[in-house]
């Protein structure tokens, strides 16, 4: 018993030592051979005499003034001195004092269980300063004492310097557009990313431009963001003048963080003369953007919305409604409910936390869209989709660009969905870009899709970022896996035309394409295209043709949950396969004001399904291939063949470049000529008016 009362007595003795924290003194170099309980003095001795040997008494002031000068500050963890306040009756004596403290040294930190801390203090210096003298060390409890009474209440002192006037000092109205050189992320926008690439892909420069979005950091090494900033300024003084047209709507910034809130809207009017529907969408948001250090970043948009759309859009979301009732999915925004009379509410919600451990990478976790590709559509990755989870790693060294994507994917159809419960599925995709010559960029690139079978869960052998899906995929069970490999280009013919390429090989049989014999395992598809930057020597006017081509049977799968697809949306082009389409866009920026035109031209093959032919012609991504109508003949633009013809316009103001809150007038005209008239596959012929006013924050994609 005595033995046990022994062992309990020295643990609490060990633990009440363990919780005794030692906080120990900053230090000159003079000091620092000294035992611990010696620092103290060491300290306010060699401070007094460092300040004093800077110390110029202003002449105005008579030497025997017998003022006094009180210093708040700080010893941060570097061992810097931070000043915070310095307070006398003479402001002469305030800036002689504060001009000697700036020229203080830095000195051993000041720690706290061994551990770098800060300090702060509270001292009174008599004025002028003379040889040999000392502080008064102010501990808020005592009136003012001999310097030898001060020393012995350091302690006391410091206690109270940490704790007194904390709040006042924090300083948060320092925003002078830090958003712009953070590595915050550019939120999509094809109206906003022209500008960018103009710059970027001048002859000679080391940008990748495929991977979006940007950061502004990436950005502003080509692009001079705060030129821009400073050019579209108007000249208010009011409040609400500088809040609608200039600036954030709420700003905090202080020495080493910053974030900005703004409220947003996306709010249309407008008309289906074709199918004399009056439509409109009414979305209100909050986009939330910030940075902590210089390593830290994050960012977050929150949106409510409900609309009424065109016809053939409404239509459209109706075709990828999703198990559990909910009558649709919006494409690009995700799934709706019913607000009654053919009104759709959606939300929607994106967020990213980034982190750059070093100048060549970036760790980033959010829940987003992202785009591969230098063309207006992509056959690698676009924002076609609905956001989606995801981990992503880029690395930028020499001429190369690397990312690797982790995602996490849904298949919504009632078909998989168990206990209520969509079925998760999951996508790995590495990216590596490569500027080969100062005009020529290649890029590689893989996929690998599986689900979650057999409580597979994610599976860690596609962790790896540097590898061959192609191998682990056959070791895991390449039934189980849906892999994709490619390669995309760009060419610099001059600092103002480029030309870019895409590949896509979801399966390849080399003998059949020698053979021209039409199988259906030669599921690619490719893309070409020509930009032409400040076009006939026009300052930020941008033209664009583009030709894309998807055989059949591309991106599908005969396990249908492992096609290239998230929530009913395909993960590349929104026609799925089985098409050819030509693009032509014009782009143009004047100060505030731009305009937009689209022309597009395309053919695609969709099933009948009348019935009696309920066969896959390899349009329809969401079907499988042990459906197909044939092995081999099959052809572009099989099945019922629909011609389709699109055209828009748009033109707008920005009212705000800080929120991108902007106000457009559009004119959408869309014809859709099928060759058999089946169910909801009819003849349409739509012309669509809006007027609007939105914050452009993500893409619409009504070309469909």
């Amino acid at each position: 018993m005595k033995n046990l009362f022994l062992i309990i007595s020295l643990l609490s003795i060990g633990i009440v030592t363990a919780q005794n924290p030692v906080e120990k003194f900053p230090y000159f170099e003079e000091c620092k051979e000294l035992p611990v309980n010696e620092l103290e003095d060491c300290f306010y001795n060699r401070l007094y005499e460092a300040l004093f040997e800077n110390y110029d008494h202003p002449q105005q002031l008579p030497l025997n003034a017998g003022e006094k000068v009180t210093l708040r500050f700080e010893v941060n963890r570097e061992g810097k001195f931070i000043p915070i306040r310095f307070d006398a009756v003479y402001a002469e004596l305030t800036a002689a004092v504060q001009k000697s403290f700036e020229k203080l040294p830095i000195i051993g930190a000041p720690t706290y269980n061994g551990n770098p801390t800060y300090m702060q203090f509270v001292l009174r210096v008599p004025v002028p300063m003379t040889p040999g003298g000392s502080f008064q060390v102010f501990n808020g409890k005592e009136k003012e004492d001999s310097t030898a009474a001060a020393s012995s209440n350091a302690l006391d002192s410091i206690a109270f310097a940490k704790a007194n006037n904390e709040y006042p000092q924090i300083i948060s109205n320092q925003y002078r557009g830090q958003q712009l050189k953070s590595n915050g992320l550019i939120a999509l926008s094809n109206q906003r990313y022209h500008r960018y690439e103009a710059a970027m892909n001048r002859i000679g420069n080391n940008a990748h431009t495929a991977v979006k979005p940007y950061t502004f950091s990436y950005v502003d090494q080509y692009f001079d963001l705060e030129a821009e900033r400073a050019s579209l300024m108007k000249d208010e003084s009011t409040w609400l003048g500088k809040k609608w047209w200039n600036e954030h709507f709420f700003e905090v910034a202080g020495e080493d963080y910053w974030f900005v809130v703004d409220p947003g809207v996306d709010l249309e009017l407008g008309k289906d003369t074709g199918d004399d529907i009056n439509t409109f969408n009414n979305t209100r948001l909050v986009n939330v953007s910030g940075g902590i250090g210089k390593q830290i970043t994050f960012g977050a948009s929150i949106q409510e919305s409900q609309g009424r759309f065109a016809g053939y859009f409404n239509r459209e979301i109706e075709s990828r409604a999703p198990d559990g009732g909910n009558p649709g999915i919006v494409p690009g925004r995700g799934i709706a409910e019913d607000g009654g009379e053919t009104i759709f509410d959606y939300p929607v919600a994106t967020g990213y936390i980034n982190y750059k451990p070093s100048k060549y990478f970036d760790l980033q976790l959010g829940h987003g869209q992202h785009f591969i590709g230098d063309g207006y559509r992509s056959l690698v990755l676009s924002d076609n989709s609905q956001p989606f989870p995801y981990a992503k790693v880029n690395a930028k060294f020499w001429k190369l660009d690397y990312t690797v994507l982790y995602t996490s994917l849904r298949d919504v159809r009632s078909e998989v969905t168990a206990d209520d419960s969509f079925r998760t599925k999951f996508m790995v995709h590495h990216y590596l870009s490569w500027n080969a010559t100062e005009r020529l960029n290649i890029g590689l690139f893989e996929s690998v899709l599986w689900q979650d079978d057999n409580q597979r869960g994610f599976d860690f052998n596609y962790l790896n970022p540097i590898i061959f899906y192609q191998a682990i995929e056959l070791q895991t069970g390449s039934r189980g896996g849906n892999a994709l490999i490619g390669a995309t280009a760009k060419y610099k013919f001059t600092d103002r035309i480029t030309g870019y390429a895409q590949l896509v090989l979801d399966e390849f049989s080399g003998a059949s394409v020698v053979n021209g014999d039409g199988s259906y395992q030669n599921k690619s598809a490719y893309q070409l295209g020509l930009k032409w930057q400040n076009a006939f020597k026009v300052k930020d006017l941008m033209l664009q043709a583009e030709y894309n081509r998807v055989r059949p049977y591309t991106y599908s799968h005969n396990t249908v949950v492992l096609n290239y697809a998230n929530s009913n949306q395909a993960l590349a082009h929104p026609w799925g396969a089985n098409f050819y389409e030509t693009t032509f866009i014009g782009r143009y920026t004047k100060d505030r004001w731009y305009g937009n035109a689209q022309f597009t031209l395309g053919e695609r093959g969709l099933d009948i399904n009348d019935g009696i032919d309920n066969a896959f012609y390899g349009g329809d991504i969401y079907r499988s291939e042990d459906d197909r109508i044939a092995d081999n003949g099959n052809e572009l633009g099989q099945g019922n063949r629909v011609t389709f013809m699109y055209a828009q316009l748009e033109a707008g103001y920005l009212i705000n470049p800080a929120s991108q809150l902007r106000i457009y007038g559009q004119i959408i005209y869309r014809d859709f000529d099928p060759h058999f008239e089946i169910g909801n596959v009819q003849e349409q012929n739509t012309t669509w008016l809006n007027i609007g006013l939105r914050t452009d924050i993500m893409n619409w994609s009504f070309d469909r």
